[in-house]
């Protein structure tokens, strides 16, 4: 995750709001100008993360991994898993602490609406306990983040940044996809500072659902940890002359670009005839 800490800071800390109480700020005894020395008091808000397991529950915990490292202070706040025993305050890796609310998912991991009530309460009580100064919420399919984006503008703390990263592409046709889009454009299109994209793609797709400037959005592509993929120790020359493996990593559901590969595997087939079971 390596790539991803290095072109995720800037624009992730700039985009955001920069009055920061100086409490926030430490180290001052180094030589970098002081707007690249804050220390953040960051929360990660998602209806996704573990103990449940997936794409954004894994990018919210390496994200948060990285920000720790980095000198930032990292919580995150998502829903009970009562069968895990995952409930109340727990603390991860390094020191990552995690509250776990006591919501109750209804559709894949995503709670029941409440937008305001205790949500409110719970987080205005998280902001103000762990002095946070970036607000984090992850997914459009995600009631708890969305609901974060709503509220913390009107938490009445000063200098709160709001920052929305979408991971998933969706539809503007069917009546589900209109429905979202609209949920999405009430959410985020006023409330916050600045919203992250995995990829150009979805930079483009989540700007026509939310109706938001292109100038909001931010493209820091999904990473990959070099340390963990190692070349053949002959290099590329074993297999010149032989067949051509391609590897798709994802669900094949719109989201995640199954059209496109469709889009694509003709032209691949014509350059590269299949051979033996494919």
């Amino acid at each position: 995750m390596m790539a991803t800490t290095t072109s995720f800071s800037l624009p992730y800390f700039l985009a955001c709001h920069s009055s920061v109480p100086d409490e926030y700020i430490s180290d001052s005894s180094s030589p970098l100008p002081k707007a690249q020395r804050r220390r953040h008091r960051i929360l990660m808000v998602s209806d996704f993360f573990y103990p449940n397991v997936g794409g954004v529950e894994n990018h919210i915990f390496q994200l948060s991994q990285c920000l720790i490292c980095q000198g930032h202070k990292v919580v995150v706040l998502t829903h009970a898993y009562p069968s895990s025993d995952s409930f109340g305050v727990r603390y991860l890796t390094n020191g990552l602490k995690v509250y776990y609310l006591p919501r109750v998912p209804i559709f894949q991991q995503s709670t029941l609406p409440v937008f305001f009530g205790s949500n409110l309460r719970f987080l205005r009580n998280v902001v103000r306990r762990e002095r946070i100064s970036i607000v984090h919420a992850h997914q459009a399919f995600s009631t708890l983040g969305l609901e974060a984006c709503t509220h913390t503008p009107c938490l009445g703390v000063r200098g709160l940044g709001v920052v929305f990263t979408d991971h998933s592409l969706f539809g503007f046709a069917d009546f589900n996809s209109i429905l979202a889009n609209k949920i999405l454009k009430a959410a985020v299109g006023g409330a916050v500072d600045a919203v992250i994209c995995v990829s150009h793609t979805s930079k483009e797709n989540t700007a026509l659902r939310a109706c938001l400037a292109p100038s909001r959005i931010y493209t820091i592509p999904n990473a990959t940890d070099a340390n963990e993929f190692k070349p053949l120790a002959g290099g590329r020359s074993g297999l010149k002359g032989g067949p051509v493996t391609i590897v798709v990593l994802n669900r094949l559901v719109y989201r995640k670009g199954v059209g496109l590969l469709a889009m694509a595997l003709p032209e691949i087939c014509r350059r590269h005839p299949l051979r033996g079971r494919g």
